[in-house]
């Protein structure tokens, strides 16, 4: 469900557009408002899950994301987007605590070494909600007008109440599942945080989740946009929406093959080699037309893959107590996904969409040095 919202917005993004004749810069306020939500929120829900633990942050997480969904109906009723960016500011609140709860708890089910192939399986199951997003959002938001149709806010309603549904029975189950209890709760946990910013891999590796995160929603929103292109695809918008799948769906098959690679092979060397050829693969599209640009950008999905678990195992490394306020400190950085796509909306209006897309193959530049050198944990932060 997380992966599916999230990946909904790049539907959201040029369907609004059109409701709403934005400019790519307004449009792109979808995931500001969505993405923020994780710099704002993130910190009180480190220190809330500390409180609470990581089973009740979850359940908590799926309410809040259930009452985002609702907001859309009267956000739709009303035709005022700025009431849209406010129901997804909620659903976004929902889902960093969420985040908060769940990738902590999953690194601590086992061994630490094995933490990025255990982050990486579950993260497979989160990008199997983000391959079927794009069908779903595109047979009831486009199905409500056709492909030629005019666009209307209210054609967002019933899926978002859909997912309110799903979200408040998923909440339920968690309520009452039994789960190993790993919590060990107590306020010395808060105490910590200014303790878990002294771990350069830490800071290091927040700095890497904010460049992915960033870079993966900013292509992923420009995705439509980029495929209707005449000199790329020509597709109609509500065609280009379902491409997305691969996009996704590449993420989800790259996290199943990454589960078992990084059995074998450091995290850190896997995540430099996939960040270089994204780098390749965007740069191949700018440069090309026709199925080379469609299938090179649909491609960077598959070795986007095991970046963000990997980053964000590697970064929680050795942690120990600081481990809660380590992935607050992690979710904070996924505001990457609120600033650079809007930079890119920014210059997708000045000086086009294909070349917009230097912006995020510049930040897998980074991901590639933090695999490298940025991961290597400190000796006197091992103990």
């Amino acid at each position: 469900m997380w992966g599916f919202i999230t990946c909904l917005n790049d539907i959201l993004i040029p369907y609004l557009k059109g409701a709403f004749n934005l400019s790519f810069t307004q449009a792109m306020l979808i995931q500001f408002c969505f993405f923020s939500a994780y710099f704002i929120v993130s910190l009180p829900a480190g220190m809330l899950v500390s409180r609470i633990g990581y089973q009740r942050g979850i359940v908590m997480g799926l309410g809040v994301a259930c009452c985002g969904c609702l907001l859309f109906y009267p956000a739709a009723a009303s035709g005022i987007y700025a009431i849209f960016l406010i129901a997804l500011f909620v659903l976004a609140s929902g889902i960093t605590l969420l985040q908060v709860s769940a990738n902590p708890y999953v690194s601590a089910l086992g061994d630490p070494k094995t933490a990025s192939s255990r982050l990486t399986m579950t993260q497979a199951f989160n990008s199997f909600g983000t391959t079927v997003a794009p069908f779903f959002g595109s047979f009831l938001i486009y199905g409500a007008t056709g492909e030629h149709g005019q666009a209307s806010a209210s054609d967002v309603q019933l899926p978002y109440l859909i997912l309110a549904f799903t979200l408040f029975a998923l909440a339920l189950i968690f309520l009452f599942l039994k789960l190993p209890a790993l919590h060990q709760g107590g306020k010395q946990e808060q105490l910590r945080f200014k303790g878990a910013l002294q771990h350069r891999h830490l800071v290091l590796g927040a700095l890497g989740i904010f460049m992915y995160v960033g870079a993966e929603v900013a292509i992923g929103s420009m995705l439509v946009n980029y495929l209707a292109q005449h000199d790329v695809a020509g597709l109609t918008e509500a065609k280009a929406a379902t491409y997305i799948a691969y996009y996704w769906g590449g993420a989800m098959v790259g996290r199943f093959i990454g589960a078992a690679v990084l059995q074998k092979v450091s995290g850190g060397l896997v995540l430099t080699v996939n960040a270089l050829c994204v780098i390749a693969l965007i740069l191949i599209s700018m440069t090309n037309t026709g199925d080379v640009a469609l299938w090179t950008i649909l491609a960077v999905g598959l070795f986007n893959s095991i970046m963000f678990p990997t980053i964000f195992s590697l970064a929680l490394h050795g942690l120990g107590k600081d481990t809660p306020n380590g992935s607050g400190i992690l979710c904070l950085a996924i505001v990457g996904g609120a600033f650079i796509p809007l930079l890119q909306g920014m210059l997708a209006d000045s000086v086009g969409v294909t070349l917009s897309f230097l912006l995020p193959a510049s930040c897998y530049l980074y991901i590639a040095y933090y695999g490298l050198y940025g991961s290597r944990v400190a000796r006197s932060n091992t103990h």
